[in-house]
């Protein structure tokens, strides 16, 4: 059973709150001067692009979506996960950025120069490091083939650890068939908010990794120098990625973010017919989630906003408070009604501990895409004496 409170805020200020019953810079770039009206009818993207998302990451709020979910071919950008992946390893210790791996013959036959490349030799003695800025910077297909057999010893075992990734992202509309994107008869696909979702748990999760190997301007190998093709990156002010991808069945895909300030934005495209299209619309989409918004705070960390019910447990309820600020994405100039309403499973079943996530706050105000906040509980519940079971039966019963 969902259980569900209200709490309606205007203008910031809390005037009411119901409890219902139980139910289911940088100064040489120049920013283009995009006010437009914070709808989906003003926003930069015009009809031809398919597939296209926009996320703040500071309040956790869409300000742009169409076809988030639909499946499409990712091409490069399937190796996001790749290095996602790697950033895990990495960040548990189990494999070491200065680690030295050598090329073996297979790799080079089947992907140096296949594609977009590193241009890996057999015999050649290369670093995790290199590796991961191959794969990032210039998206080097042999590159990544590389990082699967060196972290997992096979392709289908480093599959296996990319889809298990995906899965624990909540990833519901992705598969990976490949670590680096190239066709593969439709066994790679994934959608726009999978693709944020994972970009999001990559700057969050890793930052330090992120901050290293996202956004690159160019990489040399072997005397080599190619340039990343990533469109925002040093165009758009606070740019710093993400990936580029592109086959004749995907057409052109983006993956990009930007921090200003406090705020970050995550945007997907996808399926884009060529890349003038793709890089315009790249820029003018961030510049608007930036120019048309602003961050408001709702509510302080630690803030309380009602409680949830409590079965078995040696107290009948627990208090909800947010684990961190939550702030809203409003229309800039514009003061507008905003709703939040407190949603959980329950009644939940003790013992409850301090600051476990068990319900959210679902913050909606009008013309906006609602966003869910997670809310933990504000203190411990332990299960219930026995007496206290058997006096709750009872009262149970004779209710």
């Amino acid at each position: 059973m969902l259980a569900l409170g209200a709490l309606i805020l205007c203008s910031g200020v809390a005037v009411a709150q119901a409890q219902r019953a139980p139910v289911p810079t940088r100064p040489d770039i120049q920013r283009p001067a995009i006010m437009l009206a914070p709808t989906a009818e003003t926003a930069p993207v015009p009809v031809e692009v398919p597939v296209a998302y926009l996320v703040d990451l500071s309040s956790g709020q869409v300000l742009f979506e169409r076809d988030a979910t639909r499946r499409f071919v990712p091409a490069s950008v399937t190796k996001v996960m790749t290095a996602y992946s790697m950033f895990k390893l990495l960040g548990a210790g189990t494999l070491k950025a200065e680690q030295v791996v050598t090329v073996p013959r297979v790799v080079e036959e089947l992907w140096s120069g296949e594609g977009s490349s590193m241009f890996l030799k057999e015999g050649e003695q290369v670093t995790v490091d290199q590796l991961l800025m191959g794969t990032t910077t210039v998206s080097g297909n042999d590159a990544a083939v590389m990082l699967a057999l060196t972290a997992a010893g096979s392709l289908p075992g480093w599959l296996d650890l990319m889809n298990a990734n995906a899965a624990e992202l909540g990833m519901r509309d992705t598969h990976y068939g490949s670590p680096n994107g190239y066709p593969d008869e439709g066994r790679t696909y994934s959608s726009a908010r999978d693709l944020a979702r994972l970009a999001e748990a990559m700057v969050t999760r890793y930052p330090q990794l992120y901050s290293r190997y996202i956004g690159n301007h160019g990489f040399t190998w072997r005397g080599i120098t190619q340039a990343n093709h990533d469109p925002i990156t040093g165009r758009v002010d606070g740019a710093d990625g993400i990936k580029t991808g592109y086959t004749r069945q995907a057409g052109y895909t983006f993956v990009g973010s930007a921090q200003r300030g406090d705020r970050r934005l995550v945007m997907v495209l996808g399926a884009v017919p060529n890349i003038p299209l793709r890089n315009q619309v790249a820029r003018d989409l961030i510049e608007w989630g930036f120019a048309a918004f602003d961050s408001r705070q709702l509510l302080a960390a630690g803030a309380r906003v009602g409680q949830a019910r409590v079965q078995g447990g040696a107290a009948d309820s627990v208090a909800l408070r947010t684990a961190s600020p939550v702030l809203t994405s409003m229309a800039r100039g514009e003061v507008a009604d905003t709703r939040m309403e407190v949603h959980y499973r329950g009644p939940l079943e003790a013992p409850v501990k301090a600051g476990q996530t068990v319900a959210f706050l679902r913050v909606s105000a009008p013309g906006q895409i609602a966003h869910d906040v997670p809310l933990v509980a504000a203190e411990e519940v332990a299960e219930a004496s026995l007496f206290r079971r058997l006096r709750n039966g009872l009262v149970g019963f004779v209710s």
